[in-house]
């Protein structure tokens, strides 16, 4: 089994007719991905590749059961179509969309938590069980089927720990991007314990970056809960205080959420921490002897 998704989800895509929603469903369709519908209000009744589109999530679900949604809409737009989303009785909900404000991501989050849902994101790239589903927008060429899981808050670093991965002859058993916002859905440790799980997941690549304490607590439950071998790696150790770098969370401020600070409490934790993202594959393989 992978975590979240596999052959028995059924996608629904918010926003399906604009362009990036369209571009995307053609990649996640063609990877294998059963996407059963999607949205765009007005254009009920319309296919877009050969799948029905609805003017409501609600209808979506009625006529398709669907269970797992993503949402390409634009970010002042986005809060509303999760919370649409949770309120139709979808369980996983996967949020592109860049550029939300934090509050309302809060006031989302809170909604789909009451819901009994799960959010990733938002300003994520989703997520991947290989061999089985894509939802999201990584690359798919990349990927193969194993038994590494990879968490990550950052999306190119994602793909280019898995590209190291797979060059190494490491197969995934599932990756995911959180996103890199101040605030998102599951987080490292949700996501720690569905791999620590999941029975096909034999160890664990933990990706994080400088800003809050994320990584702290992930180190903290790793030590506690995980058995399985966990390595990690911080990007952003070149970064200035008080300077954000790139994404909206990754910043240092009052002192803390370094990474220096966050490699300590890993390598405390027993996670072995790479200098490089290539580094990665020789420590997993030295760890999982």
């Amino acid at each position: 089994m992978s975590i979240l998704i596999n052959e028995s989800t059924r996608l629904i895509v918010q926003g399906i007719t604009g362009r990036d929603g369209g571009f995307h469903t053609q990649k996640m369709k063609a990877y294998g991905t059963n996407v059963v519908g999607g949205t765009s209000p007005g254009k009920g009744g319309t296919e877009v590749l050969g799948i029905p589109v609805f003017n409501t999530v609600y209808e979506a679900v009625e006529k398709t059961q669907a269970n797992t949604s993503i949402i390409f809409v634009p970010a002042r737009f986005a809060a509303d179509a999760i919370k649409e989303a949770a309120d139709a009785g979808i369980g996983l909900i996967i949020c592109i969309s860049e550029g939300m404000p934090t509050l309302d991501v809060i006031d989302a989050y809170r909604f789909v938590q009451m819901k009994g849902a799960m959010l990733i994101g938002p300003n994520c790239p989703g997520l991947m069980s290989p061999g089985k589903s894509l939802v999201g927008i990584l690359p798919a060429q990349i990927f193969k089927q194993g038994n590494i899981g990879v968490i990550s808050r950052s999306g190119t670093l994602t793909y280019e720990v898995v590209y190291h991965l797979t060059a190494n002859g490491m197969g995934q058993s599932s990756a995911i991007g959180m996103g890199g916002d101040p605030v998102v859905g599951l987080y490292f440790r949700e996501l720690l314990e569905m791999l620590q799980n999941d029975p096909e997941t034999e160890a664990i690549v933990m990706i994080g970056e400088i800003g809050g304490n994320a990584e702290e607590q992930a180190a903290e439950y790793v030590k506690n809960h995980v058995t399985k071998p966990v390595v990690g790696f911080i990007a952003g150790q070149a970064a200035p205080p008080g300077k954000q770098m790139g994404h909206a969370g990754a910043i240092i401020s009052g002192g803390g959420g370094t990474a220096a600070e966050k490699i300590a409490a890993m390598e405390a934790a027993g996670i072995k921490v790479a200098k490089e993202p290539s580094e990665i594959p020789a420590m997993l393989k030295a760890a999982m002897k």
